[in-house]
């Protein structure tokens, strides 16, 4: 691009953000909505949106100021709610409201207030009762709930891994997916009767059963299910590598591949981090929302990577970065694959926060002393909000994100979705559950798996900055539209739902298996007060 149209680019960009700095806020014109503001939409931390909308009803792009709404979430009729809520600024324009719930409650009331102001249709009232995560209370017909949650139609994905399998067997599989798999790889052997959890496990690394249990456990106490019998693989490599014309057996896997047959599920690490959202994790697909650093024209121009050595090309890529350190930052916190030559790729680095990848940002958080629960979180009973976070940047902050494969596909690749970077690609055979939905040079810019024409694209990138900036944005629109908690939970319960539908026989509870039993909160229990259905009366 020429220097002087980016010169004019650059200070219209910072005329206009004069102006808005200038421009009052109108309360009544600023947009409120979200899934957080219904009560039936349970996650295990809900969220919803503002947008401030100045008075002549123009959309802010850039902050307002990170104090600029206050939200309270109360009970009618409750002295105290047990209720955490986080106001994060987008820095666009839009704040994320999320707050966890550690109790249900009847008829909740949101006041989201400008000053002392209600923003939009403020107060909210979620009318009915109104249950936390930990309550077991599912909705018996799964129809609605899936309406409900607004989850789409259908998953393409889902379609498409499905394709290999016209029908199921439990009975055969229960059998043969053992014998074939049972000795070599850890499994899981799932079965959901009556809405309970049923395991079984083989193989000698098991620990990954935890994600897996825990997802199951949240969604039955959401939904009802249908009675369902399936294998999960625990591995990081996908199981089925017979051909199509084979007999192909029903693998649940992590990670999918070009050359393997496996059902995928979203990643272990992106479900995880919906469920202890606001809890045990600090990294997950809201958090990254706040974290994404100063504006496009303020970042680095320089390619970023850190991570440990689980494949050749991550070695090829630390060295293409010591050769061209204006080009590429990267460098191994980590080494476990291969010898660490220090000569070759330089000395492994500490470990660098995942905010930082954007903006590398220190986070001083105040520690308050954990619940009874095990979780860090603050004991109070009054709402909070960002303003108790305290940010104070450091070091550089990267306009261009690589995303190269470990072991496996790179779990990564929502977060950097999500941030506010462009992502360069590495062309690979293995992908998450969303990977088919996006489209190179739309949602990313890719590059050869060799990383032979990695240079090129970030030279690309650097020389074309309003098309890098839209992919940017598209890749990020992408992540918030589809990787949020809402539709990882409608995903996982679509699975289930049409792999269900292909058995041709009843899934029973096999001998061995053990019932994955829901956690008990004798502090704060739950009340289930849905009506049951008619095949239960």
């Amino acid at each position: 691009m020429p220097e002087k149209l980016l010169f004019y680019i650059l200070l219209i960009t910072i005329t206009f953000r004069a102006i808005e700095s200038t421009t009052k806020i109108s309360p009544k014109k600023s947009l409120v909505w979200g899934p957080g503001l219904d009560a039936n939409k349970v996650l295990p931390a809900r969220y919803f949106y503002i947008q401030a909308v100045s008075e002549d009803n123009v959309n802010f792009t850039s902050s307002p100021g990170e104090n600029t709404f206050t939200v309270n979430i109360n009970s009618l009729g409750e002295e105290f709610t047990r209720i955490w809520v986080q106001v994060l600024d987008r820095k666009d324009g839009s704040f994320l409201v999320r707050y966890r719930m550690y109790s249900s409650y009847r008829d909740l009331v949101i006041e989201i207030k400008f000053r002392d102001a209600h923003v939009a249709q403020s107060p909210y009232l979620l009318k009915g009762h109104v249950y936390h995560e930990s309550c077991n209370c599912p909705q018996a017909d799964g129809i609605k709930w899936y309406k409900d949650m607004q989850c789409p139609l259908s998953f393409p994905q889902i379609q498409r891994d499905l394709a290999h399998f016209p029908f199921v067997d439990p009975e055969r599989n229960a059998i043969e997916i053992t014998k074939r798999f049972g000795q070599r790889q850890s499994l899981c052997h799932y079965t959901i009767k009556d809405n309970k959890v049923y395991v079984k496990t083989s193989g000698e690394h098991v620990g990954f059963r935890i994600f897996m249990d825990s997802i199951l456990l949240s969604l039955t106490r959401k939904v009802k299910l249908q009675d369902i019998e399936f294998f999960v693989n625990l591995g990081d490599w996908p199981l089925e590598k017979r051909k199509t014309t084979e007999k192909l057996h029903p693998i649940f896997s992590w990670c999918g591949s070009e050359n393997t047959r496996d059902i995928v599920m979203p990643t272990y690490d992106i479900t995880d981090s919906v469920l202890e959202t606001m809890g045990r994790v600090s990294l997950d697909m809201m958090s990254v929302q706040a974290n994404t650093g100063p504006s496009w024209e303020n970042k680095n121009h320089t390619a970023f990577w850190r991570g440990r050595d689980s494949r050749k090309e991550r070695l090829e890529l630390v060295k293409l970065g010591i050769k061209h350190p204006d080009l590429i930052n990267a460098a191994f916190t980590n080494f476990f694959f291969f010898p660490h030559n220090e000569t070759l790729y330089g000395p492994i680095v500490k470990h660098v926060s995942f905010f930082d990848f954007f903006q590398n940002w220190r986070s001083r958080i105040q520690h308050h002393p954990p619940l009874s629960c095990g979780m860090w979180l603050i004991a109070t009973n009054e709402p909070i909000n960002s303003s108790r976070w305290t940010l104070t940047p450091f070091t550089s902050q990267y306009k261009y994100q690589i995303n190269i494969d470990g072991t496996v596909a790179a779990y990564r690749m929502p977060y950097l979705l999500a941030g506010d970077s462009v992502i360069l690609k590495q062309k690979s055979v293995y992908y998450e559950h969303f990977y088919n939905d996006l489209t190179p040079w739309e949602h990313y810019i890719p590059f050869k798996s060799d990383l032979s024409d990695l240079l090129d694209k970030i030279q690309w990138a650097k020389s074309h900055d309003i098309k890098a900036k839209m992919i940017a944005k598209a890749g990020q629109d992408y992540a918030r539209n589809n990787l949020m908690a809402d539709h990882i939970f409608c995903y996982y319960f679509k699975l289930f739902q049409e792999y269900a539908d292909l058995q041709v026989n009843e899934p029973k509870i096999r001998e061995g298996m053990e019932l994955v039993d829901h956690s008990k909160d004798d502090l704060f229990p739950c009340v289930c007060h849905r009506t049951k259905s008619r095949d239960e009366l």
